[in-house]
Parts: structure tokens; sequence; C-alpha cells
């Protein structure tokens, strides 16, 4: 127990290390000055009204919305079926399965923007959000199926075994048995891939189009002309939607079981 306060000291100053960066974003957001600064007694909504008033900043946001939910689902739909083939499975080229799946977590997003961005060139497809969605579910479909598949690991075969042998169809042992098993990881990868999506820049840079501009990449191209309090609010704005999404998250399913499908 001697070394309790000590450790809990230590961790005290690693969160505070790590959250003092968003600390001091959303306190800028409130600054009533033109400039970068921390607000010292004034603080003004000017940069929220601004940013609402900004109607490029409010189309990418939406289009960053859409792409990220579609994404999400959409890499989710391919996670399951491939953990479920992966973990309770053996065949010829399941790890070469595995590690194509993964692929995308070691190629960085700078390549694929290059590779894809020529690969829609060729196929005529530039500028549709079809064709955005899909090129984020090619990176963000690891980080559900990585969860899915630490879900299955914990989950003992022995129960759908027993299901299937009581007479249950395969369908009915997924719907009933594997899928509540699996739940915590299709959850905790939904939301992951969902914020991964949504944070994307480097890769979408290439691909996108006026019609497509997601949200980070607005807040890129503004950066590379100016500096103001108004990328703050919106950093404020994106870190008050995260929160709440988490919250909301934690009250309907609880991320205690999220975090316990991810061991």
């Amino acid at each position: 127990m001697k070394n309790g306060p000590v450790a809990l000291g230590f961790h005290a100053l690693v969160v505070s290390f790590m959250l003092a960066p968003l600390v001091v974003v959303c306190l800028v957001a409130f600054t009533p000055a033109d400039t970068l600064q921390i607000p010292w007694g004034a603080y003004s909504l000017r940069w929220f009204r601004a940013v609402f008033a900004h109607g490029d900043l409010v189309s990418s946001f939406v289009n960053s919305l859409v792409v990220a939910l579609l994404a999400a689902s959409g890499s989710v739909l391919l996670a399951v079926p491939a953990a479920l083939a992966i973990a309770r499975h053996r065949f010829p080229g399941r790890q070469a399965l595995n590690g194509l799946l993964m692929s995308p977590l070691i190629v960085p997003h700078l390549v694929l923007g290059v590779a894809l961005l020529r690969l829609f060139a060729l196929l005529g497809v530039r500028g549709s959000t079809l064709w955005l969605t899909l090129a984020h579910v090619v990176i963000v479909t690891p980080y559900a199926l990585r969860l899915m598949l630490a879900a299955l690991a914990g989950a003992d075969p022995a129960v759908e075994q027993a299901a299937r042998s009581l007479g249950a169809s395969r369908w009915t042992v997924f719907r009933r048995v594997t899928l509540p098993l699996m739940l915590p990881g299709v959850t905790g990868g939904w939301l992951l891939a969902f914020i991964n999506s949504f944070d994307e820049v480097t890769m979408s840079i290439f691909i996108t189009s006026p019609q497509t501009v997601t949200l980070p990449v607005r807040m890129y191209m503004i950066a590379t002309e100016s500096i103001d309090p108004m990328m703050a609010a919106v950093s404020a704005l994106i870190v008050a939607l995260t929160a709440v999404v988490m919250l909301v998250l934690d009250r309907l399913y609880g991320l205690d079981k999220v975090l316990v499908g991810q061991q």
C-alpha cells in the first residue's frame, strides 16, 4: 500500500498532461480577442457564433457526420463476418486475410490517399460521397475488427455449440447467442471507427471534392490561410460532441462493458 499514493499521483499527472491541451483549446475558444489567447476575466461566445455563421464549416460538419456514420456502419458490417471467420474457423489463408484487413493500420494514410486518388481518377468517380465513404471504410475497418476479435476471444465457443446441439439454426445461434456475446466489441468497434473516420484528414485531403470537403479538411484549409480563435471554437465543439456521445453510450450501454470487450 506504500506505493498506492505514489501510483495515484503519477496517474493523475499523466491524465493532467493528456488533458491540458484540450483544456487550453476550450479556454481559448471563449476569448473575446482576435488572437489566440486565454481569456482572463472576460469571456465571449463570439467565435462560437462565427462558427455557426460560417456556411462552409457547417456544410463540412454535415459531410463529416454523414461519412463517419456510413463508414462506421459499413466497417461493422464487414468486420462482423470477418471476425467470425477468423476467430471461429481454421482455413488456408486465415492469417493472410487477417493481415490484409489489418494492413491499413501500418500503411501511411498519405500513401493510401495518393493510391486512392489515382484509382478514383482512373475510374472517374472523384467527387462522390459514396466513394469517399468507401475509402474511409478501408481505413477504419481494422479498428472495428480488432475489438470484435478481442470480444470473440473472450467468448466460450461451447455456448454456441450447445445452442446448435439443441437444434438451433446457424442464424438463430448468431442472433441469440453469438451477437450478444460480441456486442461489446461491436459497440466499441463502431464508436472507434466513427471517431477515426470523423477525424481523418491526411487521406481525405487527396480524395475530397469541393462538394464533399469534410470538417478536418476544411479546418486545415482555413488554418493554412489564417489562425484565429474560431478554430479553437470548432475544436471545443468537437470535444463537447465527443463527450456527449460517450455519455450517451455510457448511459445506454455502459462503457465498462465496452472496455471489457476490448480486453
